[in-house]
Order: C-alpha cells, then sequence, then structure tokens
C-alpha cells in the first residue's frame, strides 16, 4: 500500500510547516490559517508491557521520566521540527520583543508578496493576500504577548513564523500559519 501526504512549506525557507493530515481552519480575512494541537511533556511516557515483572528488573532505569516530568512541547513543534523560541537554559529570552516581531512581519509580508509574484500566483490570489494582510498584521501584532513563537528547522530570518495560542477553553493550543506562505510537497 502506498500513502501519499502533502506536506506545506514555507515558500521563503523552504521549511516543512505542515501537512495535509492536520485539520486547517480558515481565519476570516482569507491569508491565515490555524490547526488546533496538543501540547505534551516529551519523554515523560512511563508505560509497561503486558505481562512484564518490574521488580524483576534492576529498577534502576526509569526511562520514561514518570510522573510526567519531561520537557514540554507542542505536537506540531516536534512533527516538523520546529524550534520554539522560548527562553534557554540561562534564562535567555529567544522570543522575539513586539517591536522585532512587528518589524519581522512587515519584511515578511513584503517578501511573501514578491515572491507570489515571481512564482507566477494569479492576480486572484495576490489581491486577496494584499486585502487580508494588514488586517492579519494587525490580529497578530494585538495578540502577540499570548503566542508562543516557532521557527522552521533553518532558523531563517527570513521564514514564517508559526505562532500558538489557546482557544476560549484555556486547554486547547492551536497554531496560527500564513495561507500564502505554504506550497504543497508530495512526500
Amino acid at each position: 500500500m502506498i500513502i501519499y501526504t502533502v506536506s506545506a512549506c514555507d515558500i521563503i525557507s523552504g521549511d516543512e510547516i505542515i501537512s495535509d493530515s492536520w485539520k486547517l481552519i480558515d481565519v476570516p480575512g482569507g491569508v491565515l490559517w490555524e490547526c488546533d494541537c496538543k501540547k505534551y511533556a516529551k519523554g515523560a511516557d512511563n508505560f509497561q508491557l503486558e505481562g512484564a515483572n518490574p521488580s524483576a528488573e534492576d529498577g534502576g532505569d526509569d526511562y520514561g521520566e514518570s510522573g510526567g516530568s519531561g520537557e514540554m512541547v507542542h505536537d506540531i513543534e516536534e512533527s516538523f521540527r520546529l524550534n520554539w523560541l522560548k527562553p534557554d537554559e540561562s534564562g535567555n529570552d529567544l522570543k522575539p520583543s513586539k517591536d522585532a516581531f512587528k518589524s519581522h512581519l512587515k519584511s515578511y509580508v513584503k517578501k511573501l508578496n514578491n515572491t507570489l509574484k515571481e512564482q507566477g500566483a494569479s492576480e486572484e490570489t495576490i489581491k486577496e493576500f494584499q486585502a487580508g494582510a494588514p488586517a492579519a498584521v494587525k490580529k497578530l501584532l494585538a495578540n502577540y504577548d499570548n503566542y508562543d513563537v516557532l521557527m522552521g528547522s533553518s532558523m531563517s530570518p527570513d521564514g514564517m513564523y508559526v505562532l500558538i495560542d489557546f482557544r476560549d477553553d484555556g486547554v486547547t493550543p492551536y497554531a496560527t500559519i500564513w495561507k500564502h506562505g505554504l506550497k504543497g510537497v508530495k512526500v
């Protein structure tokens, strides 16, 4: 059996951002997509095979870091090798300041518009992007303090930021990505 999947890569950096196995939701305005994701403790799986006798083992190795004490990650981060811009071990916050993010957005939107033209996107697509981008930028800037910021695996400064916030329930994380900033690639 052959299974085909379509990955969507950032058209500027080439980084894999999402795939067709994730349910993408159109955001009003036509230029952003959202997809629900999950946050979990990486390496915190503590399982036992049926019939295994843990007391017969040496008991010294706890490979699963019991109690769910693993590093917290987003499933989208793990699935697409995204880099979470969060404080590092020494406490340096890698998340850009709001002003730096605003500057990145201006630059990204301009590059994306030019790339769409260079790659021969239809006039309708370009107009849709140009009409919706200002409102999307305004929305993203207004909510910036709530976002976890992720970058593609190349860490290209020109690439798309994947922004993660929580739904109104306060439990369900979701990612926001630029619809026009992606190109499909069969894997």
